[in-house]
């Protein structure tokens, strides 16, 4: 990347909320690259024929199906692509990285998992926390696929709060050893990983440690049965019993007390890793769903003739199509954000931490938004198939159980809801985004005479980008009096959070969709773009009506009199169209394409 592209001013993490972003300056499925187009066919072609062609061997609890499919993955490099060259790794860019996550994510949530604990959180706290000796002793193993990694975060007692677990390193009399024990569940890959990095608390000390464990029963490391789960039948979850397991003082995982600091940021990675994960979910059972419904025919007609499946058809593709949008364009942010800092010398481990940390109010956006939706749309597509839906025959059934673990990995979603507008207070607190500037504006513009001039609206997204400015408006609003109101207290009005919280991920989404539909709209020109130009605004309208009753709920919850009166103005004012969307119209016009094109295309 040249040092004037690296250099342009990219967005800092939640920036997005206070400043305009032009359609050029997003990324898009669109703009991928050849080589990056041929990872992702590479790894569809994987998938259909190691993968999705034996969906029900995951349903059958074949732990050793996984493992077999993990090794297969392993072989063709899927498991290396965000590994340094130094370490056995291909070395690829952030995009790249979410590309594989996202398109060899799609067949089986049991292979998900295995894929996403072992490259994620399996691999990655060594490559950007380990020593050069730990990097060059493991990394090249983990890659390949010779060994399998597994993390070791969760205990019994210790759920969102992870840094209060009780699992103990006692230093040896000599010095030489860590002597770990404890327990730990939920491990996912435990009943075939070679590697676990493993928390463990070092005498009283206030946060936790992380160590680099190898999986050797003779010492002291013991396994729970193979867990009974809702979902992700085939993936390994196990407790895994750490009995003064022996771990040299070398494998200690960066600084004494950081595991907790390792433990967050390999969360803000995960977390949109996860979203990629869900995104091709959401395709294939879209597909699945309207190759379904064209076959079914019911009254003697097809039932994708009838409105009210392709009301459904056209919400699951609409979804799908702005989870790509704003997943694609956070994950660009990132990859500028690392080379960025590249350029400034930063080291690679140093470069990516902090490269995904600015966006990790994005991150716990994206987590939110797609793991809802990817439920939503697996639950249509029961719905879609009826009886048939809901019956093992079929795969909707599995998507569906599959679906439901993403709303609690990596942080739950109500934890992450919460994350999101906390960070962004924080931010604005260091002066990183500037909220106060344009919340005071808001408050100026309430008091003031609002304009009766009707606007012109004969460019394509005129309107729907003046509503996103105005749906800005109306988060900043309710946001500003909140913190003005209860100061560093806010945290604890949690409720007040997450309406917030809402807003916020739907600005983000809404916006999202709208400048990868503008950008193709301007390259492609708007004739070819008619199917997608019709999602885009139908996601803002949805959006609309999540704002109108979340800022609702928010401004009744905590103010009164005249301060509630002019808040509720405020948002009537800030939710208002001039032309609303004809939306039975906008969805029989996007079910058409996707039934024309017999699945989803829009990829």
């Amino acid at each position: 990347m040249s040092t004037i592209t690296s250099k342009k001013e990219i967005l800092r993490g939640g920036q997005f909320l206070v400043k305009t972003t032009q359609p050029e300056d997003v990324f898009t499925l669109e703009d991928l690259n050849e080589e990056q187009r041929m990872m992702r066919d590479s790894t569809k072609e994987f998938v259909d024929r190691e993968l999705w062609a034996h969906w029900e061997r995951f349903e059958q609890k074949d732990y050793a199906f996984t493992e077999e499919t993990m090794r297969k993955a392993g072989e063709l490099g899927l498991l290396s692509v965000a590994v340094p060259e130094a370490y056995g790794g291909m070395g690829m860019g952030f995009v790249s990285t979410m590309l594989v996550c996202d398109y060899i994510s799609g067949a089986s949530g049991s292979f998900s998992t295995a894929f996403g604990a072992h490259t994620g959180i399996g691999t990655m706290p060594i490559t950007l926390y380990g020593n050069e000796e730990q990097k060059q002793k493991y990394v090249p193993k983990l890659a390949s696929g010779e060994w399998f990694g597994a993390y070791c975060l969760t205990e019994p007692g210790a759920g969102s709060d992870a840094n209060s677990g009780k699992t103990k390193a006692v230093l040896s009399k000599d010095g030489k050893h860590y002597l770990i024990s404890g327990q730990k569940m939920w491990i996912s890959n435990a009943g075939f990983c070679k590697l676990f990095i493993v928390f463990a608390r070092i005498e009283d000390d206030k946060n936790i440690t992380g160590f680099i464990v190898e999986n050797d029963p003779a010492n002291g490391i013991s396994l729970g049965d193979e867990e009974k789960k809702l979902g992700i039948h085939s993936s390994s979850t196990r407790q895994v019993f750490f009995n003064e397991t022996k771990i040299p003082v070398e494998n200690m995982l960066s600084e004494r007390g950081s595991g907790f600091k390792i433990a967050m940021n390999a969360l803000n990675i995960g977390r949109i890793k996860l979203a990629a994960a869900c995104l091709e979910a959401q395709r294939r059972v879209v597909s699945e769903a309207v190759n379904y419904a064209i076959e079914r025919k019911q009254f003697k007609t097809a039932i994708i003739n009838f409105g009210a499946i392709k009301a459904k058809i056209a919400q699951m593709a609409t979804n799908a199509y702005a989870g790509e949008s704003a997943s694609y364009r956070a994950a660009k942010n990132i990859e500028d954000r690392i080379a960025m800092r590249l350029e400034d010398g930063n080291s690679h481990q140093e470069a990516e931490l902090k490269g995904v940390e600015e966006y990790a109010i994005e991150c716990s956006i994206l987590k939110v938004a797609v793991s809802e939706d990817v439920q939503q749309t697996a639950d249509e597509g029961i719905q879609i198939f009826g009886g048939m839906g809901f019956s093992a025959e079929a795969p909707m059934e599995s998507a569906w159980r599959d679906a439901r673990i993403a709303r609690i990995y990596e942080g739950t979603n109500e934890i992450n809801r919460m994350l999101a507008v906390g960070m962004l207070v924080k931010k604005a607190m260091k002066g990183h985004v500037d909220l106060l500037g344009p919340a005071t504006k808001v408050g100026e513009e309430l008091m003031g005479i609002p304009s009766f001039e009707t606007p012109d609206y004969s460019v394509l997204f005129a309107e729907e980008n003046e509503m996103i400015a105005k749906l800005k408006k109306a988060f900043l609003m309710i946001a500003g009096s909140a913190v003005q109101k209860f100061g560093t207290d806010l945290e604890k009005h949690q409720q007040i959070l997450l309406a917030a919280s809402d807003i916020l991920i739907e600005v983000y989404m809404a916006e999202s969709t709208i400048l990868r539909t503008e950008k193709n709209a301007k390259r492609f020109g708007e004739d070819k773009q008619q199917a997608q130009i019709a999602m885009a605004q139908l996601y803002l309208y949805n959006a609309v009506d999540v704002v109108i009753q979340k800022g609702k709920e928010a401004i009744v919850s905590f103010s009164e009199g005249d301060e509630q009166r002019l808040m509720l103005m405020g948002l009537k004012r800030f939710t208002k169209y001039t032309n609303q969307p004809n939306v039975a119209s906008l969805r029989e016009l996007i079910a058409d394409k996707v039934a024309n094109d017999k699945g989803y295309t829009f990829d």
